[in-house]
């Protein structure tokens, strides 16, 4: 027997929108409203706005917050000082694994927030409730389900969601990238995103979401599904969670080292005796397609330095190239000539340097 799909507050719109809809994570959520092409060049030309809210608000609150989130993630969270800065981590498995990419908020000492994937978010909480209770931290761990999250992208959208909302521009004009300020009890609006785009996600009360997503389509912000969502990520050359990272892969082959801190040796976060003895022979690299032909993930590729595998492929509306992620040998580069295998043939493509796309310029 099926297990019911969830729905966010948000999916009678999308219903009376026409939205194409499909099993995301175990929620029902849309994958189009009409044409995913003129959903992406919304986005980049214009602004756009997805429904969020299947991912889980968790609040980690608690006189132990701060040392149980050093020992929770790869990256350091002592690096955020400034109320309402933010963070992008790996939480990582004891092998080094990823159980999940979030963004981890600061507040004050004793108050944090994350915010992971809706398709982990059950085993994500689980195993944070695990690590707080094995280590004795002294923590409280809310998921908050009572919260709506939408994500509005692209050039104009931050005039757009001003002109709705004219009392939040005060508190969120002078936002720096990567950082979130509450401009109501439990409305928190961040200037973060997932599409390459300046931008806001918006979580708020879930019974206050229609109201905005209303008011946001009146004011010409488009609706955008999954699918405008992913090819928006791939030209930002942003990873997607069980494609170019799970918990069999480690970040270091993913591209994300960035993401952990080694700095501090008496942090001994969870997987970073793993890491430190793990052997780095691959590397994750931007493709671009330079014949006719449409990547896609789990294609086999041919280097100079040996075979490797596509994670991520689509064709990309604003290059209109096939464009991919690919985890090779190390030392491939960018401007290597490689080889897709695209339908039994091998057709040439070459290594660049992502993002693909940034603020609606082409950078490869």
């Amino acid at each position: 027997m099926s297990t019911a799909l969830k729905q966010t507050s948000l999916h009678p719109i999308h219903l009376e929108s026409g939205a194409k809809m499909v099993d995301f994570g175990g929620w029902d959520m849309p994958v189009a409203y009409g044409s995913q092409l003129e959903e992406h060049h919304a986005v980049r030309k214009d602004a756009g706005m997805f429904d969020v809210s299947h991912m889980l608000n968790i609040d980690v609150h608690g006189a132990g917050a701060e040392g149980f989130l050093k020992r929770l993630l790869a990256n350091d969270v002592s690096k955020l000082t400034i109320p309402g800065k933010a963070l992008y981590s790996c939480m990582l498995n004891n092998d080094g694994g990823v159980l999940d990419d979030l963004i981890v908020y600061f507040f004050s000492s004793d108050q944090w927030r994350l915010i992971v994937n809706a398709g982990t978010a059950d085993k994500d909480l689980a195993w944070i409730q695990t690590v707080a209770q094995a280590d004795g931290f002294d923590v409280t761990i809310t998921p908050r389900r009572d919260l709506a999250m939408v994500a509005v992208q692209g050039p104009n959208a931050r005039n757009k969601l001003w002109e709705v909302r004219p009392d939040w521009e005060a508190e969120t004009h002078a936002l720096s990238p990567f950082t979130g300020a509450f401009v109501a009890d439990d409305t928190l609006v961040a200037r973060t995103g997932y599409t390459g785009e300046d931008g806001f996600e918006i979580v708020l009360p879930a019974d206050q979401v229609t109201a905005l997503w209303r008011d946001l389509a009146a004011n010409g912000v488009r609706a955008c599904g999954l699918g405008a969502r992913d090819t928006l990520r791939l030209e930002a050359g942003m990873n997607l969670y069980g494609q170019e990272m799970d918990e069999q892969v480690d970040p270091l082959v993913s591209a994300l080292a960035w993401t952990v801190s080694m700095k501090d040796p008496g942090r001994d976060f969870i997987g970073r005796t793993a890491l430190e003895g793990a052997t780095v022979d691959r590397t994750l690299v931007g493709v671009k397609l330079l014949e006719r032909g449409v990547m896609r993930g789990h294609m086999k590729v041919r280097t100079q330095q040996g075979e490797g595998e596509l994670t991520s492929g689509s064709m990309s509306p604003t290059m209109g190239v096939s464009i991919g992620m690919a985890r090779v040998p190390k030392g491939a580069q960018p401007g290597d000539r490689i080889e897709v295998e695209i339908r039994g043939k091998w057709l040439p493509a070459e290594i660049v340097k992502m993002p693909f796309v940034r603020n609606g310029k082409v950078m490869a």
